[in-house]
């Protein structure tokens, strides 16, 4: 499998997947190629104004993608992609218009049949064995926490350190240890903003301008660099 995995799509001061964009075209390599998008984590703005969010950064770099919800079959739309991405937004959302929609299993099969896949945020989420270790609310029924289980253990974008002045609640750090407890044969990698994970077929590697955090049940949390080879979570 060919993934790129995201934490988040921008960063403070800079235009909508700026961060990432110069990975993303060295992922994309190949010229016209039939690139699908996925909007469906949006819920306060329309799919066609993500799509042209999208298409704004991505034409930099000499591709563009084209929007599932223009397709009256959207399962065959996936089978006939060259390519898959899935935008970030709410993962709760997102994960029941694609079951709605029959697409958690047809873009699973497509990615594990080599079709390269990028996501960020709530895209990230999904390439899980679950969603649950999403920061979103769960503003919806996904009828299912289940999604495409392209890589073994879990991801939580947007991972922080410390809770923000005057909040006393859990850090992000007590809330992945009360999910390794529970579910203790999972990591989960704390994937701080500016970072992303590359696979390219059993190499793993993280890429970015921060440490990522590896949770292990009865371990120590773990950093690693920019740069790392992670690959034994693919183990």
């Amino acid at each position: 499998m060919r993934l790129l995995l995201i934490s988040n799509s921008s960063m403070s001061g800079q235009p909508y997947l700026e961060y990432p964009k110069k990975e993303m075209q060295k992922f994309l390599d190949e010229e016209d190629i039939d690139i699908l998008f996925i909007p469906y984590a949006a819920v306060t703005f329309s799919f066609d104004e993500y799509e042209r969010k999208v298409n704004e950064r991505f034409n930099e770099f000499g591709h563009k993608v084209t929007s599932i919800h223009h397709f009256i079959d959207p399962v065959k739309a996936v089978e006939e992609a060259d390519v898959i991405v899935v935008g970030g937004g709410n993962t709760w959302q997102l994960v029941r218009t694609m079951r709605d929609n029959g697409l958690i299993e047809a873009i699973s099969a497509k990615v594990k049949s080599g079709a390269p896949y990028i996501g960020w945020s709530a895209g990230s989420n999904v390439a899980c064995p679950t969603i649950r270790t999403t920061n979103d609310m769960p503003i919806i029924d996904p009828k299912g926490f289940d999604v495409f289980n392209l890589v073994p253990f879990q991801i939580n974008p947007h991972y922080l350190d410390a809770n923000p002045d005057g909040h006393a609640g859990e850090t992000r750090q007590q809330r992945i240890e009360e999910f390794i407890e529970i579910n203790p044969n999972l990591f989960v990698v704390g994937l701080r903003e500016g970072t992303m994970l590359r696979l390219e077929g059993e190499n793993l590697s993280l890429i970015g301008i921060h440490t990522a955090r590896i949770f292990i049940k009865g371990k120590e949390p773990v950093e690693v660099e920019p740069g790392d080879d992670v690959s034994f979570l693919m183990g």
